[in-house]
């Protein structure tokens, strides 16, 4: 899979729960670069802005889309890596807030 086809599912995917890809389609694709290589790395797509276990079960919790998204936009507009954002934010190009990892350890 090219990282121009996991964005596109990814943008699918958020689509159904009201979120969008952020609007800097080159740091998605950055994102994305690094998801497939953490994917051929572990085996699985773990969120490139945390530490892997190399565990999938140690893992599980940050496989993107990561079990923080969705606070993450609540309470920020977006999720630690800014990949998905909020519909508020969804065309806004310099929107990379600063959150706090919610992820224990």
């Amino acid at each position: 899979m090219s990282p121009e086809e996991l964005l596109e599912k990814m943008a699918k995917a958020a689509a159904r729960k009201g979120y969008f890809l952020h609007a800097d389609r080159s740091h998605c694709l950055e994102t994305a670069k690094s998801l497939l290589f953490n994917r051929e790395k572990y085996g699985y797509m773990c969120c490139p802005c945390r530490l892997a276990a190399s565990d999938l079960k140690q893992d599980a919790d940050i496989v993107c889309p990561c079990r923080y998204r969705d606070a993450d936009i609540l309470e920020h507009g977006a999720c630690l890596c800014s990949f998905f954002v909020s519909e508020e934010h969804k065309d806004d190009l310099e929107f990379f807030p600063v959150i706090d990892d919610r992820r224990e350890g």
